[in-house]
């Protein structure tokens, strides 16, 4: 198994997750239909499914070019709102991309409500497995709140934590050095986030860099509890701390 990210418009990712096995691969949220077409071409795989984590335009607006240049690969998403869809999914429903990779679904509503995280292993690769989060999780961050509300962000984020610690991160924007700021702001002491400075210092593209681990060690929205979360925000519980967070960082200018 193996994932290329694919930068698409300002600061998107689009992906190819690879079963090596078969040099088959899925698209992920492909957006610059002609761009993943060419990463494919160059990694020597055939695109045989498209996978959409939600269906804001950035992420799902490449689908109908998809579908006609595809047109015998299925469409994955979590809504009929999702472009060209041909595969509703749900929370725990599981497919197979090629022979070799298992992908499970896990439902994540609050960015959008059809919001679909996609947990990818496979048992004959080294490869740790991983998960594309869409604008759900952000490496040291979270999507805005556009359908839902902390109380559901905090709900996913805590679903994504039960994922293996080593499961790798492939997130939907390139956000790194900025949420990285914020969470510096709120947790200055944090020496997790040191480390997070030195790979955003060393690497242009951060995804696929980082695990849920890390999450866990660096991410604000991911320690509500921890004592510098909840004095930044002086609150205790839990969605509280987690809509009050959201604010903060949507005012943030550091």
């Amino acid at each position: 198994m193996q994932v290329v990210p694919v930068p698409v418009r300002d600061d998107n990712y689009a992906y190819l997750l690879i079963d090596t096995a078969t040099n088959k691969a899925a698209a992920v949220d492909p957006y610059d239909v002609p761009k993943v077409q060419a990463a494919a071409e160059k990694a020597g795989v055939q695109i045989v499914a498209n996978i959409t984590t939600h269906h804001h335009y950035d992420h799902s607006g490449g689908n109908k070019a998809f579908a006609s240049a595809f047109p015998d690969a299925p469409i994955y998403g979590g809504s009929d709102k999702v472009p060209a869809l041909t595969q509703l999914v749900k929370d725990k429903d599981e497919f197979k991309v090629g022979d070799g990779i298992s992908v499970r679904c896990l439902a994540t509503p609050c960015h959008t409500q059809d919001s679909i995280c996609y947990y990818v292993t496979s048992s004959a690769s080294s490869h740790p497995g991983g998960v594309f989060t869409g604008d759900t999780l952000f490496v040291a961050g979270c999507g805005r709140f556009f359908e839902g509300t902390g109380e559901e962000m905090h709900r996913a984020l805590t679903y994504l934590g039960t994922l293996p610690d080593q499961t790798v991160v492939y997130n939907g924007h390139e956000y790194t050095a900025g949420n990285l700021a914020f969470a510096k702001s709120v947790d200055p002491d944090n020496t997790a986030l040191k480390r997070l400075a030195e790979i955003v210092e060393a690497n242009k593209i951060v995804t696929g860099l980082t695990t849920i681990g890390d999450e866990k060690e660096w991410n604000p929205f991911a320690r509500l509890q921890s004592a510098p979360v909840k004095s930044a925000t002086g609150k205790s519980d839990d969605s509280a701390i987690m809509d009050e967070l959201r604010n903060m960082k949507n005012s943030f200018r550091g």
